[in-house]
Order: structure tokens, then sequence, then C-alpha cells
């Protein structure tokens, strides 16, 4: 499926739609280009999980952890990992059975961890700097 928004807010609003179908353990692939809108539409993910706390990218910390919602969310940045052997050292397996949603920016960089049943988010720049083309493969909306 493909979609196009116009603002952060659109995109944040995506991302919660894809949410209300999203179920225990799903793995979501993020890519894209830096400042493509990847948090904002994970941050739409988090609201429509039920979770109130403000969604931030985890560059440095890898990993943010999202409680409170219906399901855990599980916000991964792997731009600085160099492979998946890095993102096992980290729990990430651990991760997988803990019954949250799994959202993994830069997959690319890690696509050997990522199991071909994830959900896959294309997010790429449109017409004007508002605008995101978003491409969701692996679930309907």
């Amino acid at each position: 499926m493909e979609f196009v928004t116009h603002s952060a807010e659109e995109t944040r609003a995506l991302g919660g739609r894809l949410a209300q179908v999203l179920g225990p353990g799903t793995v979501v692939a993020f890519t894209g280009d830096l400042g493509a809108g990847k948090t904002a539409f994970i941050s739409g993910m988090a609201r429509g999980l039920g979770i109130q706390e403000q969604v931030t990218s985890p560059t440095f910390t890898i990993v943010n952890e999202y409680e409170g919602g219906r399901l855990p969310l599980f916000h991964f940045d792997m731009y600085r990992l160099g492979s998946a052997d890095e993102l096992f050292h980290i729990g990430w397996e651990d991760y997988l059975v803990r019954g949250g949603v799994c959202a993994v920016e830069w997959s690319e960089n890690v696509a050997e961890a990522i199991e071909d049943d994830a959900v896959r988010v294309d997010i790429a720049r449109g017409e004007d700097e508002n605008s995101r083309m978003i491409r969701i493969e692996g679930v309907s909306l």
C-alpha cells in the first residue's frame, strides 16, 4: 500500500492507523533517509497504541522502551550498528518475546536479523518539504 502525507501530523496519524492492526511480537522494519519522518511515524504508532510518553529517537541508546499502552513499544535505531551480530548482543531476541511491537529504524543495517514476516515501512520525501511518500508492506490497513 502506498500513501502520501502532507505534514508531520498526517505522518503520525498514519502511524497511529498502522498501530491499530499490530499484534504482540510484531516487528516493523523502517527504511528511509535521515530526516524522512521515521521517528514521526513511530511517534504516531505510540499514540495509536495508547502510549502517552513523548517518543524520541534512540540514536545513542539504540533502544527506547515505551510502556502503558495496549502493547509495549520498543523503538530501535540501528544507524550506528555495523551488523546484526551487534543487535543480538543487545538482547534483540529478548525483545522479540516480550509481547510488544519492535519498531526498527535503519533496518537495512541489520537486515539478516529481520524476519521475512516483518511489516515493512519505507518513507521518502515527496514533492515539497512537508510531503512524504510512505509504502507499507506486510499488513492491510
